[in-house]
């Protein structure tokens, strides 16, 4: 039986390895030159293969798009695999303090080398700078047409990845399947009017930030840059949020609690306090709560506190300001950065025309997909590369049955 494997992603290899390995002969056709490129860059080049997600349960929470088909998907390969996957290949893997996963070699070429190994081995044969134009289901058989030849496959595994637009899957559309539109997911906030980003390079650890006029609230270290706002919350709200912010044109009022497990009350009691107890120390020049100092500063400006003004001084107003831009600091977002060069996008093939068992198109007989091509996206942490390793492997053991 012949298999066809369309992108030479994490996906891709995947399918490919597991196809082979029962007895297929496979061919991966890539578009690019760069096999693999984005387990390359993952991770600051570290590659984060996937998250100590052990609770399948907990694992799909942190999918805002495929929670429910992936249920199914992680019961037949799981986050437990896949470490048993890599370390019996000599890859072992090590968790960070915040669950993510990475090799112990630090490089994610170690990744790399055991999929091409694994890969070579089982006689998987890659086709570099094949693009495909146009796949034709024939009887029994489909036809790939890519500049360079025509290829026939018994069945085919579509691994193409994410993509901006919508005519990065003109080919499967063709086929007849439905396209959910892309939209960025995995994004950082911009805020050009906001005197916050003279900060840059302070972070908070534990923040909760949310969307004004939406449920949509995220907590985790929040990172100020030059252009704005990042750090895990941020980039959380953005993937949850992808939908929403795109339809308002990434314009948005975010609220920061720069730590999350305040209490407007709790606050103001503990300011008050400190007031009592340290009545003549100046407010500005000494921070509270663990914040950086400049950060302090800040939002005593923000509040109109003089800077030798000390608390015994302190006017009603100006004390009831600091506590709002403790506990609600409001800022106006205009427009998104991708964040670094791990592009992800909401959007793809429709998951109701797949089946999570199987990976199997509903639509055509010995049709498959994988990763990042299908209607599912995680947020950042190595659930996309799970995701990948998942659908891959059930999408390669059946496409080969």
């Amino acid at each position: 039986m012949k298999i066809g494997i369309i992108g030479a992603g994490a996906a891709g290899y995947f399918s490919a390895i597991h196809a082979a390995k029962a007895g297929a002969e496979v061919m991966i056709l890539e578009k690019t030159s760069k096999p693999l490129a984005k387990v390359k860059i993952s991770g600051g080049g570290r590659c984060n293969v996937t998250h100590a997600a052990f609770e399948n349960s907990n694992l799909v929470k942190n999918y805002p798009r495929g929670e429910k088909f992936l249920k199914r998907v992680f019961k037949n390969f799981s986050v437990k695999d896949t470490i048993e996957w890599f370390e019996s290949r000599g890859v072992p893997l090590k968790t960070e303090a915040d669950g993510r996963m990475f090799p112990v070699s630090d490089d994610s070429q170690s990744i790399i080398n055991a999929l091409q190994k694994e890969a070579r081995q089982v006689g998987v044969k890659v086709y570099l700078n094949h693009g495909v134009d146009k796949i034709q289901k024939k009887a029994g058989h489909f036809e790939v047409l890519t500049k360079e030849k025509t290829f026939l496959f018994d069945r085919l595994i579509i691994c193409s990845g994410g993509s901006p637009k919508a005519d990065g899957f003109a080919f499967i559309k063709g086929l007849g399947h439905t396209i959910v539109d892309p939209i960025p997911s995995l994004f950082t906030f911009n805020t050009p009017q906001e005197p916050i980003r003279k900060l840059m390079g302070i972070s908070v650890p534990d923040a909760l930030v949310r969307i004004e006029g939406t449920k949509l609230a995220y907590k985790g270290p929040v990172l100020i840059t030059h252009w704005g706002l990042s750090g895990p919350a941020v980039l959380k709200l953005s993937a949850f949020g992808a939908k929403w912010l795109y339809d308002k044109k990434y314009e948005a009022k975010a609220h920061i609690r720069w730590n999350q497990h305040w209490t407007e009350d709790q606050l103001i009691r503990d300011l008050n306090n400190f007031k009592n107890e340290h009545p003549k120390k100046k407010i500005s020049g000494n921070p509270l709560f663990s914040l950086p100092s400049r950060l302090w500063v800040h939002l005593c400006d923000q509040s109109e506190i003089m800077t030798e003004t000390v608390w015994q001084n302190l006017p009603k107003k100006q004390f009831h300001k600091l506590v709002q831009n403790l506990f609600c600091y409001i800022v106006a977002v205009k427009g998104k950065t991708t964040f670094k060069e791990e592009f992800v996008t909401a959007g793809g093939v429709n998951l109701n025309e797949v089946n999570p068992e199987t990976m199997e198109s509903k639509l055509f007989e010995g049709l498959f997909f994988a990763g990042e091509v299908l209607d599912i996206d995680g947020i950042t942490g190595g659930f996309n590369f799970q995701a990948a390793w998942s659908t891959g492997y059930l999408a390669g053991i059946n496409a080969s049955e």
